[in-house]
């Protein structure tokens, strides 16, 4: 059985409402060819991320960047994992104020470094909040994006179980 890894950080419930999407529509689209694990990132470690086929990682972005636990992750990770994942699909969530690139580069170059595969581009989700109130207020993630999170993890499902990835 194939495993895919969701990965994420929620500071406000956005980026843990993408994840929980993606999830669910990837359990759905898999059925029992995939075992689907979603993890908080400061629960993940590297035998989670060598223990599994594919992966998404969701993060908000916090001051144009990955945000403090999802990079933690991924420092924790990326040795123990280096040269392990090669060829591995991955994509990713970003839950943004205004713009989310710059964390998605971010994350796109880890991602490089493990010589993973992206599959898909980067779902950047924007919730617009700008002001320091609205942007520590808990979020809402609209149905729409909601949808655009499920399709990505179904994709991502799916294409582990049919053996694309």
């Amino acid at each position: 059985m194939k495993t895919l890894l969701l990965v994420f950080h929620s500071n406000t419930g956005g980026t843990r409402q993408m994840a929980e999407a993606a999830a669910q529509a990837a359990r759905e689209a898999a059925a029992a060819e995939v075992r689907v694990r979603l993890l908080p990132a400061p629960e993940a470690g590297p035998e989670d991320v060598l223990a599994a086929d594919g992966y998404l990682f969701a993060t908000p972005e916090t001051l144009a960047a990955l945000s403090g636990p999802m990079k933690d992750f991924f420092d924790r990770c990326y040795y123990p994992a280096l040269g392990r994942l090669n060829g591995r699909p991955y994509a990713a969530m970003i839950c943004a104020g205004s713009d989310g690139t710059n964390a998605a580069r971010q994350l796109a170059r880890i991602a490089t470094g493990w010589r993973l595969r992206p599959v898909a581009e980067p779902l950047i989700l924007c919730t617009r909040a700008q002001t320091p109130e609205a942007i520590l207020a808990p979020k809402t993630i609209p149905p729409e994006g909601l949808d655009r999170c499920a399709e990505l993890g179904a994709a991502l499902g799916a294409g582990l179980a049919m053996g694309i990835y």
